[in-house]
């Protein structure tokens, strides 16, 4: 099954249609040494005055580690990949790659074509990590002419079915999904992204589990929000006050359809998680807000 939905009139697939996929399991994180802001690359990076923000790297490590530990509380493996010097963003590890499992279990995984030159360095250090974990790597980017994609800040599994949601609009180009399908085997739903502050769709859409997300509806166009509707039924709106950073909420992420690991200080949106039975759990990325990534940005999940 192979299609690209582009609004609610094409949403013709039910959930029982799917094929099913395992929950991925493990995590990769990497080590925040070198994070910078050495290129503001996105709205968040710059303070009001538009010079960048200066960070306190020690306590950014700090933070790091409370999220390292806070995976490891709930039952997660965390692996770490050492950083390279000259890639300051590295930190930011959902972007590179998009792993998954093809029909029959093996592992498979699509690399990136960033859209930042310096972000692009970074692409074949988590390859060489996913090929070390018996990973086979393919590259969306010489099929398509080098139209822009970043994995996992775009791409988000729906957690226990082949199916993708995906988002397009200033990192990622539309026109790659339709490959992206064709190599997963899986039907992708596309969103508009039209706000930049949300730049990526892990900014402003946090996928909990096959029926739950948390999202922002001011990133959204209408005919987005409403293809949202019709995918989650519990469609759980998040204020645009703490969508925005420094709160960045809709960054969160959900590894188990059960906790909620998310930027402290949120109260209506913990509110509502609690609402729907989740269990946030709070965690401090305030550095790393200040470069425009939170909880999702910082790890990737792999089987």
């Amino acid at each position: 099954m192979r299609k690209v939905i582009h609004n609610v009139s094409e949403m013709s697939i039910s959930k029982d249609s799917l094929s099913t996929m395992p929950y991925a399991h493990k995590v990769m994180m990497v080590n925040p040494a070198y994070f910078n802001i050495d290129t503001p690359i996105n709205a968040h990076m710059l303070q009001a005055d538009g010079s960048p923000h200066l960070l306190d790297k020690n306590r950014a490590m700090e933070q790091w580690q409370e999220l390292k530990k806070t995976y490891e509380h709930i039952g997660l493996n965390v692996f770490v990949v050492d950083p390279v010097k000259e890639l300051p963003d590295m930190v930011f590890c959902a972007n590179q790659s998009f792993p998954y499992l093809d029909a029959i279990g093996n592992y498979n995984a699509v690399l990136s074509n960033m859209f930042n030159d310096t972000r692009n360095e970074e692409v074949p250090h988590i390859n060489s990590f996913l090929n070390a974990h018996g990973y086979t790597t393919h590259r969306i980017a010489s099929r398509t002419m080098g139209y822009f994609f970043e994995s996992m800040g775009d791409a988000l599994w729906l957690p226990g079915h082949r199916f993708i949601l995906g988002g397009y609009g200033f990192r990622t180009d539309k026109r790659i999904y339709n490959f992206l399908s064709e190599i997963t085997n899986a039907p992708i739903a596309i969103f508009e992204l039209k706000n930049a502050k949300f730049y990526h769709l892990d900014t402003c859409l946090s996928v909990l589990n096959a029926t739950s997300a948390i999202a922002c509806k001011e990133a959204f166009t209408e005919e987005g929000w409403q293809l949202l509707k019709s995918i989650f039924n519990n469609l759980i709106e998040v204020p645009l006050e703490e969508a925005d950073s420094p709160g960045f909420a809709c960054n969160a992420h959900c590894p188990d359809q059960k906790h909620v690991i998310i930027q402290k200080g949120c109260q209506k949106t913990l509110q509502l998680l609690k609402d729907y039975d989740f269990v946030p759990l709070e965690v401090d990325t305030s550095e790393f807000i200040k470069s425009g990534g939170s909880v999702f940005c910082m790890k990737l999940m792999f089987f």
